[in-house]
């Protein structure tokens, strides 16, 4: 666990659409219509409404991320992110996932979230290498709430398994501020 100023950022290993948030992010394609992974995940939970609003949208490009309701879900809203596909990194990659975790805190914040969730955004079928997506997730994190005021208070980063989590609890503990010394 983290802090960064008032808010708390945490891992844990849980299903992302178990958690009563105020906003759930989902690892959405670019049609936000529905997949494999999270994404299935998330839109059988939240039900057939989540589907009709998400067919009002049109669409989401790489790097973005649009908001819509929770509906069945434990969380008020749902944040679509669409993560970059892996391409062996000179394709942009590590700045469209940047941008993914940005959107999706700009978001939160417009819409008055007090605490968002995470899942690890394009390490599924999308391929982006674990460790440098987490590094790339949590620096983001910390670099917007760092520059914005907010209503955030909590951010969890919701793992799918054990390995997952690992990683997320060395990154937040390697960017746990150093004790001061003494003078």
């Amino acid at each position: 666990m983290l802090s960064i100023g008032q808010c708390r950022l945490e891992a844990r290993v849980v299903d992302i659409t178990t958690l009563a948030v105020d906003a759930i992010v989902n690892a959405a394609n670019t049609s936000l219509l529905g997949g494999g992974g999270v994404d299935g995940a998330i839109h059988r939970a939240a039900g057939r409404d989540l589907l009709h609003e998400c067919e009002t949208l049109g669409g989401c490009a790489t790097g973005n991320a649009k908001l819509t309701a929770g509906y069945r879900l434990p969380a008020k809203h749902v944040i679509h992110a669409v993560g970059p596909v892996w391409g062996g990194g000179g394709h942009g990659e590590a700045e469209l996932l940047a941008s993914c975790y940005r959107r999706s805190m700009e978001l939160a914040r417009k819409a008055h979230c007090a605490s968002i969730a995470f899942p690890a955004i394009s390490c599924g079928v999308y391929r982006f290498p674990a460790q440098q997506a987490v590094r790339i997730a949590v620096g983001t994190v910390i670099a917007t709430l760092q520059q914005t005021a907010g209503s955030i208070g909590h951010v969890i980063f919701a793992c799918f398994d054990d390995a997952m989590f690992r990683l997320y609890e060395r990154e937040l503990d390697d960017r746990q501020a150093p004790p001061s010394k003494p003078a």
